[in-house]
């Protein structure tokens, strides 16, 4: 009984030994298997696509060029809707500044009585308190007519928009290459013969000595050679002195626009009514603290901007010193001395 006793707890302990390593074995595969299904791919899989998109990193190139699409035409004006929205709504729709709102028939009347020319004529050039094309130089006299069309419909007005202009396009004669490769094997073909008939011209004409013709030369020049005539000796020859007189040279015209245009053209907008609290033209009492600042510190401002006034006003086709004329011309209108 004994001996089977012992047998017995042998072979348990053994099957303990096998099973609880078997078991943790089975336990880790599952994990491992559970964790592929769930995770997708491997690391190690995605490790090459990393490897080359970092290789393809290295070594793309430091720059780029953008080419143009072969079809790209010629400039298009904006519509007038378009070239309202961006620069003339901002007085026109609001009837700032005393301007026609968009819409007000009863506004927009006496001056569709000028007429579709007198109307584009002023939006382009300015008047009054309106800058030249809305204050926008860049836009074309095409966009400023369409913009005026399409206000004044809406004001009641029957305009027709400008036809757009035509690109002009003037085709080149090429000579096809076709005819040319056609042409060159002609031309191969008799270079050869004319050196073949110039070769037996010069076979056949006698040539003369050189000794007999360089006598026969010297011969006729002595015949037609005149006599020589000495010529007098001067001694000594007057020296004259001359004496240049400088001439003025006429200074280049100033082609810098005056302080009176730039104020009509961008100034006026806000200082000719004292729009956003900007000193009103003329008016001493507002111009007088302004004026004590110096004539340099009221460039600089109006140069840089300060406040809500934009730099030159919002028209950077301005150069610096015709922003310094519009300075001086609106602080000596009044009462500065600049």
């Amino acid at each position: 009984m004994s001996n089977k006793d012992n047998e017995y707890k042998g072979s348990t302990f053994w099957q303990l030994i096998l099973v609880i390593p078997g078991t943790i074995l089975a336990f880790t595969l599952l994990i491992s298997l559970i964790a592929k299904m769930a995770g997708g791919a491997a690391p190690e899989a995605a490790a090459p696509a990393a490897a080359v998109a970092a290789v393809e990193e290295n070594i793309k190139p430091v720059a780029a060029v953008e080419v143009a699409a072969a079809d790209a035409g010629p400039h298009v004006d904006k519509s007038g809707e378009e070239v309202v929205t961006a620069v003339c709504g901002l007085c026109h729709g609001t009837g700032l500044m005393n301007s026609p709102k968009i819409g007000d028939k009863d506004a927009w009347k006496p001056r569709i009585a000028q007429g579709y020319d007198t109307l584009v004529k002023n939006a382009i050039n300015g008047i009054r308190t309106m800058p030249a094309k809305g204050g926008n130089p860049a836009l074309t006299d095409g966009e400023i007519a369409n913009a005026v069309v399409h206000m004044a419909n809406l004001g009641g007005a029957d305009f027709k928009a400008p036809a757009p202009k035509a690109a002009d396009a003037t085709a080149s004669e090429v000579t096809p290459v076709a005819d040319a490769a056609v042409a060159a094997p002609a031309i191969v073909e008799a270079a050869p013969a004319a050196a073949v008939a110039a070769a037996a011209t010069v076979a056949s004409t006698k040539v003369m000595p050189v000794e007999k013709v360089a006598k026969k030369v010297e011969a006729k020049a002595a015949e037609k050679a005149p006599a020589v005539v000495q010529a007098p000796v001067v001694e000594k020859a007057a020296v004259v002195e001359a004496k240049v007189e400088p001439v003025a040279v006429a200074a280049a015209p100033d082609s810098a626009a005056t302080g009176k245009e730039v104020y009509k053209a961008t100034c006026a907008m806000c200082h000719g009514t004292g729009l956003m609290n900007a000193p009103k033209f003329g008016d001493k009492e507002q111009w007088a603290p302004r004026i004590t600042q110096g004539y340099d510190t009221l460039v600089s401002h109006a140069v840089n901007g300060i406040r809500t006034m934009p730099p030159k006003g919002g028209n950077e086709d301005w150069s610096d010193k015709e922003i310094g004329n519009a300075v001086k011309y609106m602080a000596n209108e009044a009462g500065a001395g600049f």
